[in-house]
């Protein structure tokens, strides 16, 4: 799903700590740099709020 990346977002996420890429989720493998699940993870890879107008959450996303 893809968001847009506002003022709210970006005070909201520092705000409560929002996790959202995949070096957070549960199915990110460190190592390779992969979705354990196979998605494609370019998009979902960390991504400074600062510098970005809009995020693409994944929908297999899990809190690791």
């Amino acid at each position: 799903m893809k968001t847009v990346v506002d003022g709210r977002l970006r005070l909201e996420a520092a705000v409560f700590d929002l996790r959202y890429a995949c070096e957070h989720c549960a199915h990110f493998d460190s190592p390779s740099g992969e979705c354990s699940q196979g998605f494609p993870n370019d998009e979902h890879r960390r991504r400074l709020l600062e510098s970005t107008a809009s995020l693409t959450f994944c929908k297999s996303f899990e809190l690791g």
